[in-house]
């Protein structure tokens, strides 16, 4: 696997699929559309709290999205680039973090709500928030991975 740490400049075209950290946008767009995925097909009460999470996997699967077709036309090639792949990514990584414990408070209050309800569709909803939670902070240690290495990447060049 090729490293795009040594260059000054990023990668683009195909090459962005064999270059680390950039190989991981793949795994950030299957891992935060599961979280956006697994959030809106639960039954919340109140709906609020949750606003934050959805805003948030929404923001950062579309921004992965812009992001993934900048670095696949080629357009990544100015000096501004290697910054704002930092930046974003580490956007990224604190907003799901942020999202993340306010995803995982919410799910432990449900599940001490639904305990002694051992009603099928309502723990349906509560493993569907585990797995939301999972895959949320799976979201927040690639996004946090990608940040550092393109900080890396952007120090060298």
């Amino acid at each position: 696997m090729a490293s795009t740490t040594s260059g000054d400049i990023l990668p683009s075209g195909a090459k962005i699929f064999v270059t680390f950290p950039d190989i991981f946008f793949i795994p950030e767009f299957v891992f935060g559309g599961l979280v956006w995925i697994l959030v809106a097909s639960t039954e919340v009460d109140p709906p609020n709290p949750l606003g934050w999470v959805m805003f948030v996997s929404i923001f950062c699967f579309v921004g992965t999205t812009l992001w993934f077709f900048i670095f696949i036309t080629g357009e990544n090639q100015r000096s501004v680039w290697p910054s704002l792949d930092v930046g974003f990514h580490f956007l990224a990584a604190v907003f799901y973090l942020s999202a993340g414990v306010d995803l995982a408070y919410m799910t432990f209050l449900y599940g001490e709500a639904v305990k002694p309800l051992q009603i099928d569709p309502v723990l349906k909803i509560y493993r569907l928030d585990i797995a939301a939670v999972v895959m949320c902070y799976v979201a927040i240690l690639l996004y946090f991975i990608h940040a550092i290495f393109s900080a890396i990447r952007w120090k060298r060049s």
